[in-house]
C-alpha cells in the first residue's frame, strides 16, 4: 500500500502558474501508475493526468493538453503536476492517485490509493 500527500495548491490570477506535488511513502513507489484526476464545484470528479511507471508514457485530457505537465522523480517517491495558463474553469480539489500496474488510465475506478487533495483556486 502506498498513502499519497498533496501540496501545492493555492490562489492564483488567470494565466499563472502552479506546481501540485504528491509525496509517497512506502518504498514501492515506482511500481505504481500515478494520476491526477479533479473535482470541481458541483460536478463530479474528472480525469487530468496519467503518467507510467518509469515515466515514459503520459496521458492527459484534452482541456489541459499544452498547459499541463505531469511528471515523477522515483528517487524522491514524488509526482508532480506544472500548471500552466491558468483558466477559472481549472478551479477544482485536485486529487492524486496510484495504481499498480504499468499502463496509465483515465478511469479513477482504475486507482486504488488517493490522496486527502488540495484546492486550486484560479481567479478571473
Amino acid at each position: 500500500q502506498v498513502q499519497l500527500v498533496e501540496s501545492g495548491g493555492g490562489l492564483v490570477q488567470a494565466g499563472g502558474s502552479l506546481r501540485l506535488s504528491c509525496a509517497a511513502s512506502g518504498h514501492t513507489f515506482s511500481s505504481y501508475t500515478m494520476g491526477w484526476f479533479r473535482q470541481p464545484p458541483g460536478k463530479e470528479r474528472e480525469f487530468v493526468a496519467a503518467i507510467s511507471r518509469n515515466g515514459i508514457s503520459t496521458d492527459y485530457a484534452d482541456s489541459v493538453k499544452g498547459r499541463f505537465t505531469i511528471s515523477r522523480d522515483n528517487a524522491k517517491n514524488t509526482v508532480y503536476l506544472q500548471m500552466n495558463s491558468l483558466k477559472p474553469e481549472d478551479t477544482a480539489i485536485y486529487y492524486c492517485a496510484a495504481r499498480l500496474g504499468y499502463r496509465p488510465t483515465t478511469s479513477e475506478y482504475d486507482y486504488t490509493n488517493w490522496g486527502q487533495g488540495t484546492q486550486v483556486t484560479v481567479s478571473s
